[in-house]
């Protein structure tokens, strides 16, 4: 195997190792120096293959790297699969983590101020995060690099235990550590179900290779399992639904979707990584890697369809009554993953991906500018303490701009052409629950554009709401946080060129499998005819209009007549609040799961562990000791009679025995 593919996962892991391990020894500047050596190796050796794939057409090559073990006929190995797709993913997360390391250095540079002078666990905190997060890109390397179902699940693995680790990083802060927690459990609920899925493949496909299990494939689509009662399921059907359940948990999506708005607790380079290139990205990658799986049930891409919508429209009505800066972002993820899920449900798997790539970097971007404004701002979130930075932070906001109207799909930047392909796709298709999903996502343009333009226009222009401390300090962030904007800023806006050959060409030919009858991307790619034409004909098309709608409606509002919004707040203050509670989904998981195992905890404990094992094992037995010691006590009076007594019984009784047995 050739040596660049080997060091793309690798030299994050060997930078992980030596910052996590001897990061007192070798100090900050040489624990970030060896993290982004590591992933800037990873990146010129990720665009390498890029170009041997994408741009020579080299063949995909599938490669065991490791036998771990061999049992009753089945491999675990740890191996590779380089094609196309893993290619694309390869190049964007190693991309955006290199960006994410570079932003690191500006914004951690303080970070002993964030922990209380009593705690150890700051000590050394700037090397253990540049550990935690080369870690996190290793772990996602090694999940969209797979080749088998171990390794992925390895990888999915690794990603939630590091975000976990990341998440809850301030470990002197309560609301992180709930969030990390949070994160961790609702993580394990879609792992569980991710695991199932792995379980019924292996059952009936009896491998977990990619290529053995893709091959059997149609084989899988006439079996049918018995579940609850006489009912027979689809093995297919059951397969994939249980893959995607993992897919909910690490993509975000309703109802598994809590914990990625309360991940805003960990530090901001964090929240970039997770929001942007990894984690949150591998469901979305899991479903186009399993489209040869996914494309032979019909339920199961209905299902998909149907939650991405939800996800996409609902979470972006969120967005629009947050007023935390990061908050407001991460509602946005929520919005755009519902967006990727939707196109997969479409059989667009090419536009999904194409979104995603397109969404790591303006994503991105726009994280790291908010937290360039939060450093401005002394660590200050709330948008409404904030406006008028645009004179004081030049670069972050034109990049914030940047990022925005990538976002809402401007035409030209990189939103536009992929996420106007999923809406088109999602018009062509014919999957039971497409028309709902056509009609949510198209009202989802107006309201992507009027949340990220209100943050945008109560952060950068109206009158300045900030404390005159803070405004005598504002500046431009340094050249290690504004670099990486820049950098991020030039692909928001370009990358939407590559719709031909990403989505219209065959870029994903052989890699991604779509049924004839699933095919919904032929009408955009029949009727593509050169970029310049795709942005004219979207001039005209609703999504343009609705997402100007949405940009002009924020600016009168916040900009010119900002007592309409509580005018409104007010007016239908029961949806206000129905908004601001996120549905009462956190209210429900805390009062019926929360709770409810609380309570059965607690049966547990007093049943269990203090009546049954405390009470009669371990006292009980204690008791009855005590109890038949008092008793043999009582023939013990130190009496020689007494004694000569009961051997006369004694002999009495056994010969009585022998005379009854004789």
């Amino acid at each position: 195997m050739d040596l660049i593919y080997l060091l793309i996962p690798f030299t994050p892991l060997v930078g992980a190792i030596i910052a996590g391990l001897f990061g007192g020894r070798i100090g900050r500047k040489n624990a970030h120096r060896i993290t982004i050596a590591g992933v800037a190796i990873s990146f010129v050796c990720a665009a390498i293959a890029f170009k041997r794939f994408a741009i020579d057409g080299a063949e995909p090559l599938n490669a065991t790297l490791y036998q771990w073990a061999f049992s009753d006929g089945i491999g675990f190995q740890v191996g590779f699969l380089i094609d196309n797709l893993t290619a694309l993913m390869m190049v964007v997360v190693t991309f955006v983590s290199l960006m994410v390391h570079i932003y690191t250095i500006g914004y951690m540079a303080d970070d002993e101020h964030n922990w209380p002078e009593v705690s150890l666990a700051g000590k050394n905190s700037y090397q253990r995060f540049f550990a935690y997060i080369s870690l996190f890109t290793f772990s996602m390397l090694m999940l969209v690099m797979a080749n088998n179902f171990m390794q992925l699940f390895f990888g999915w693995e690794a990603v939630g235990l590091v975000s976990y680790l990341l998440i809850g990083f301030w470990t002197t802060r309560e609301t992180a550590i709930y969030a990390n927690l949070k994160a961790f459990l609702v993580n394990r609920v879609g792992d569980f179900g991710f695991l199932l899925g792995i379980a019924v493949i292996l059952m009936y496909a009896g491998s977990l290779d990619y290529a053995a299990v893709f091959g059997q494939a149609e084989q899988m689509q006439h079996q049918t399992m018995n579940i609850v009662g006489d009912a027979q399921w689809s093995v297919i059907t059951v397969a994939c639904i249980l893959l995607f359940i993992g897919a909910m948990g690490k993509s975000a999506q309703m109802p598994l979707h809590v914990w990625l708005p309360d991940s805003m607790e960990g530090p901001t380079p964090i929240s970039a990584l997770i929001h942007a290139a990894t984690m949150v990205t591998a469901g979305i990658f899991m479903v186009a890697r399993m489209s040869p799986l996914f494309e032979l049930s019909e339920v199961a891409l209905s299902f998909v369809l149907v939650i991405g919508a939800l996800t996409a429209f609902l979470m972006g009505l969120i967005g629009i009554v947050q007023n935390d800066i990061k908050r407001v972002v991460a509602y946005s993820t929520l919005s755009q993953l519902g967006y990727m899920t939707v196109g997969l449900g479409a059989s667009a798997y090419a536009a999904s991906i194409f979104h995603l790539m397109t969404h790591a970097f303006f994503k991105a971007l726009l994280f790291l500018a908010a937290g360039s404004v939060i450093i401005a701002m002394h660590h200050e979130q709330d948008i409404r303490k904030m406006g008028g930075l645009r004179k004081y932070m030049p670069i972050t906001y034109v990049t914030s701009l940047i990022g925005s109207l990538a976002l809402i799909g401007f035409p030209g930047f990189s939103g536009f052409f992929s996420k106007d392909s999923i809406i088109e796709s999602v018009a062509a298709s014919h999957i039971p629950g497409a028309g709902f999903a056509y009609w949510a996502v198209l009202l989802g343009v107006f309201v992507t554009a009027f949340y990220s333009f209100r943050m945008f226009f109560l952060v950068f222009h109206t009158k300045e709401r900030m404390d005159e401390h803070t405004r005598a300090h504002l500046k431009e962030s340094p050249w290690v946080v504004t670099l990486p904007l820049v950098l991020l800023a030039i692909p928001s806006v370009f990358a939407g060129i590559f719709i031909d050959p990403l989505v219209v060409g065959e870029f994903f030919k052989g890699v991604i499998f779509v049924a004839p009858e699933h095919e919904a991307i032929h009408h955009l790619t029949e009727h593509f005819h050169g970029v310049v034409a795709f942005v004219t004909h979207g001039l005209t098309m609703p999504p343009f209009w609705l997402a100007m709608a949405g940009l002009v409606s924020a600016w009168f509002i916040y900009t010119r007549k900002p007592g309409i919004a509580d005018a409104t707040a007010r007016r239908f203050n029961g949806i206000y609040r129905l908004l601001m509670n996120k549905y009462g989904f956190d209210e429900f998981n805390d009062a019926v799961f929360g709770a409810g195992f609380r309570k059965i905890g607690a049966l547990f404990s007093n049943v269990g562990d203090r009546l049954l094992i405390d009470g009669l094992i371990v006292n009980g037995a204690a008791k009855v000791v005590a109890v038949s010691a008092s008793l043999l006590r009582l023939l013990q009076t130190g009496y020689l009679y007494h004694y000569s007594f009961a051997m006369i019984l004694g002999l009495v009784g056994l010969l009585g025995w022998f005379v009854l047995n004789g």
